[in-house]
């Protein structure tokens, strides 16, 4: 009845791999298709364009005139649609169910197995496309190489499609032709025991009209399939039919020899890597060589072939990393594509799991306990649960604690998901490759690494000389000691560099934030978007004495600053002693103490404006303010020169060790940002927060401090969080019991949240 016709078809769980794919076979055939999703996907936008009705969420009257409904195996009683097409009585069919009903309509061709069945279908697919046999296809992915992951080509007799074994219906097919990759247990939530795996894979040979392809190499295939009149073997085993030899693996390329019954039939070059897919191609060529393609043809097609999306899909190569992304879930395919890759390159293999179903978990966990041996670097995220209920005692953690039971030298159990991004950008090294591996969503994390690492080494090649990281922990980096991680990390070491960094993130619209020593400054938890530059060593830490003026970069301490004056007999340094900053980030707020501000003394002022043009300017060319200096909040001081006045050496000591004395006496010793209010024109803030009695005030671990009331210190883990909190009591009691309206001296910047939230 699916074979043609104009039968209003509904699909439930329409934006999945699969139920997309069904979506356009029965688009091509003519029918009215539409369905509907608790998303929206690249896929059914595409199918959009091509005539599917679309509805982003479910409802019962979405199937009221439907003539046929289709579901997925994802949807269960309670889903809205289903639940209405049930209580109507309307034809519903199981995605398998119609999948076998196009499938009947031409010579099938199923691809079977545990593991490989996507990119052997898609490989299927092209080969026999190129050898001129023009098939239609279903494959469970997205297949670059096919354009779409379903085609119903009408003048050709065969259909290559990919046939799940996961919930028996693989059991539906009669095909014409049956690929048998391999056996083993899995899909144990469905499946009593491997006995019942097999008695499926039975029925589908037992129901194969034509020819049977079963790799020898595997135990169980081969005890299937052996003594079966029409079965035909392949693989590395001198007793294969169809067998390959002499193969040699290049990091992504294998190249190797293929003979049928010992005669040579050609060499043969493959582009997506492993030895896995080496015996997966032999099926492919056992198949076309069977149905009359020619070697030449199935050579040029196989060296073509790049793969299904989320099969050992590179997202990023630079000089001094590597991102892949697999759906390996199940242990043998986890260890089959760690072996290639650690075959791709002489770093480190950096490894994000995330395990699939918690049933597939507890089942399987002794066998997940070596399937990590070649990982150097293993993050196991929280289960992906599809649809099944969680399981008491079962995480992400069952699978941490059976690879460090079998002896693995590096895993952590990070349930959070940005917290695992955050981990692996900080721990990795030049030359590393990082797999994301996983049936979920883990992916998306390698999409966004993927993203990041491409920026940064971009910056790197741009910026010239300097560090620059993922992912920095910025509390390491202010006095506070809190708050959350800066995307990238970078500390030029010359103004061009620095000035080619701002001007490639201007023109990209990347914020950039310019760090000092943290002095004044307090980053929310959730971190920092774009470049925080932290500018230190290199030109930024000059510092030269001409007569009466000094020059400074912007790296300098001022404590530093004071005791070079000294060092030279110039006055009016000495108040720098007392302050915790740099030369940066106190032109930038204009800081000050002893009755003195800094563009008291300065004489010019390199710039790098937010566009990375350099300038040189005078104080009166800026608007300077108390505490503030607004020109500097969207351009960056990269260096001055100061003036003093001559003094003696005494006075100039004697005013040093005042400062000093004030500031050991006045301000606490315990972490801190500085005077966390500006000074209201009634009171000084210290003494206002001291007469409301909130000295040792506390939210957290953050506390006001009892030597000086304008400090908040760091009792040892205080989250940024903890600070706003006691910052905003401050406020309510100054306003409420003073009427005193307070304001922060102290920066605040950053995220509430992670800066990948939607993660």
């Amino acid at each position: 009845i699916l074979g043609g016709g104009e039968m209003r078809i509904h699909l439930i769980g329409v934006a999945g791999s699969g139920m997309s794919g069904l979506a356009a076979l029965l688009l091509e055939l003519g029918h009215h298709v539409r369905g509907s999703d608790r998303v929206r996907s690249v896929e059914v936008e595409r199918l959009q364009k091509l005539g599917l009705e679309f509805y982003c969420g479910h409802a019962a009257e979405q199937v009221e005139d439907a003539d046929l409904v289709i579901y997925s195996s994802a949807i269960r009683e309670g889903n809205p649609c289903y639940d209405a097409a049930q209580a109507h009585g309307q034809a519903m069919f199981r995605r398998a169910d119609a999948l076998a009903a196009i499938l009947n309509c031409k010579k099938g061709i199923v691809v079977s197995g545990m593991h490989g069945k996507t990119t052997t279908s898609a490989m299927a697919a092209h080969v026999l496309r190129v050898g001129g046999v023009n098939p239609s296809h279903y494959v469970g992915a997205e297949i670059p190489i096919l354009g779409t992951n379903a085609f119903w080509a009408s003048e050709g007799e065969y259909f290559v499609a990919e046939g799940d074994e996961s919930d028996g219906t693989l059991a539906l097919y009669h095909p014409e032709h049956t690929i048998l990759l391999n056996v083993e247990e899995e899909h144990l939530d469905f499946y009593e025991n491997l006995e019942a795996i097999e008695a499926v894979y039975n029925q589908v040979l037992d129901q194969t009209a034509g020819s049977i392809f079963y790799c020898l190499d595997d135990p169980i295939a081969a005890r299937l399939c052996a003594s079966r009149r029409n079965a035909i073997s392949y693989g590395r085993s001198e007793l294969a039919r169809y067998r390959y030899s002499n193969l040699v693996a290049r990091e992504l390329q294998s190249r190797f020899e293929v003979s049928r019954d010992g005669e040579l039939l050609g060499a043969v070059t493959l582009n997506v890597p492993g030895r896995h897919n080496v015996s997966n191609s032999m099926a492919v060529i056992a198949l076309a060589t069977e149905l009359g393609v020619g070697m030449e043809a199935i050579g040029h097609a196989l060296e073509t072939f790049r793969g299904a999306r989320r099969r050992f899909e590179f997202k990023y190569r630079g000089d001094r990393y590597t991102v892949v992304d697999d759906y390996a879930h199940h242990p043998s395919e986890l260890l089959a594509t760690l072996e290639t890759a650690k075959k791709c390159g002489g770093g480190r293999t950096v490894v994000m799991f995330q395990p699939h179903r918690y049933s597939r978990t507890v089942a399987l966990k002794h066998l997940f306990a070596s399937a990590f041996d070649y990982a150097d670097l293993l993050f196991v995220s929280e289960i992906y649960p599809a649809s099944e209920p969680p399981i008491e005692g079962v995480s992400g953690q069952t699978i941490v604690d059976a690879v460090e039971g079998h002896g693995h030298g590096y895993a952590r159990y990070l349930p959070d998901r940005a917290e695992m991004l955050s981990a692996v950008g900080k721990a990795l090294e030049p030359g590393d490759l990082v797999l994301s591996l996983g049936a979920g969503n883990i992916h998306e994390l390698s999409t966004l690494l993927a993203a990041d690492l491409g920026t940064l080494e971009e910056m790197q090649r741009i910026m010239g000389p300097g560090p620059i990281r993922l992912y920095e922990p910025i509390a390491k980096h202010t006095t506070l000691r809190c708050g959350g991680p800066a995307q990238f990390w970078i500390e030029p070491e010359t103004v061009a560099g620095f000035a080619a960094l701002v001007r490639y993130c201007h023109e990209r619209k990347i914020p950039v934030t310019v760090l000092g020593r943290g002095s004044n400054l307090l980053v929310r938890d959730g971190g920092v978007k774009g470049a925080v530059i932290h500018l230190t060593g290199g030109e930024f830490d000059r510092l030269e004495v001409n007569g009466m003026e000094i020059t400074a970069g912007a790296g300098v301490k001022l404590k530093q600053l004071a005791y070079a004056a000294r060092d030279a007999d110039i006055g009016g340094f000495e108040w720098m002693e007392g302050i915790p900053g740099n030369v940066g980030g106190a032109l930038r707020m204009n800081a000050g103490a002893m009755g003195a501000e800094m563009f008291d003394q300065v004489v010019t002022l390199d710039l790098v404006d937010a566009d990375g043009a350099v300038r040189t300017v005078r104080p009166e060319d800026l608007a300077v303010g108390y505490r503030s200096v607004e020109d500097l909040k969207t351009r960056s001081a990269v260096q001055a020169v100061f003036r003093g006045q001559a003094s003696s050496p005494e006075d100039i000591r004697r005013l040093l060790d005042e400062s000093m004395r004030k500031r050991k006496t006045s301000q606490p010793a315990a972490s801190s940002a500085g005077c966390a209010f500006k000074n209201p024109a009634e009171i000084p803030a210290g003494k206002l927060v001291d007469e409301l009695g909130l000295k040792n005030l506390s939210v957290g671990a953050a506390r006001v401090s009892e030597v000086h009331g304008n400090f908040i210190v760091n009792e040892g883990g205080a989250s940024a969080n903890d600070v706003l909190e006691l910052i905003a009591k401050i406020k309510e009691r100054a306003r409420t019991e003073r009427g005193i309206d307070l304001h922060t001296e102290v920066q605040i910047l950053g995220e509430e949240t992670s800066i990948y939230e939607r993660n």
